[in-house]
């Protein structure tokens, strides 16, 4: 294989890694339910880490990024069950007190709400919190800015 037929290939892989991971995403909302949804991870697992890995190692120019933007989390806020310790509004709360005016990433805020939510020992998932921020932006109470599903791929800041 030369460079431009791994050029050719990778393309393709790289289409079907989005689409898996996007098929990832919503096996993992099934795979509590469904153990057969749980191999799709193992799939999107194998193409990431062994297939486009043995490219990358033989054509390094390839490499269009440092890594694969996965979907964190698809956990919607209608599927959220809050712990009794814990509301709506804390939860908001919460959210807006550790986000700043300027643009950091989701897994930052994230990071800092469930840091802050154990504090107050509310039993708050990081899923919860993204859901929850994801709702926030659709209802246009702050910004965001990428695929808020890709934490690290995907920023929000105090909407002005």
């Amino acid at each position: 294989m030369n460079e431009a037929q791994a050029a050719e290939i990778l393309d393709c892989l790289i289409e079907a890694a989005r689409e898996l991971d996007e098929a990832r995403a919503a096996a993992d909302i099934l795979a509590h339910e469904n153990k057969e949804a749980a191999s799709v991870r193992d799939l999107v697992i194998k193409l990431n880490s062994e297939l486009l890995q043995a490219i990358y190692e033989r054509f390094p120019d390839l490499l269009p990024f440092k890594e694969f933007p996965a979907i964190s989390s698809s956990l919607r806020w209608d599927q959220v069950r809050l712990p009794p310790s814990a509301s709506e509004a804390q939860v908001d709360q919460i959210i807006f007190s550790v986000i700043a005016p300027i643009w950091h990433k989701m897994a930052r805020i994230i990071w800092d709400a469930v840091k802050r939510g154990e504090e107050l020992a509310l039993g708050v998932t990081h899923e919860m919190f993204a859901a929850r921020i994801r709702v926030l932006v659709e209802a246009g109470r702050l910004e965001g800015q990428g695929d808020l599903r890709k934490w690290r791929h995907s920023e929000v800041p105090f909407k002005d």
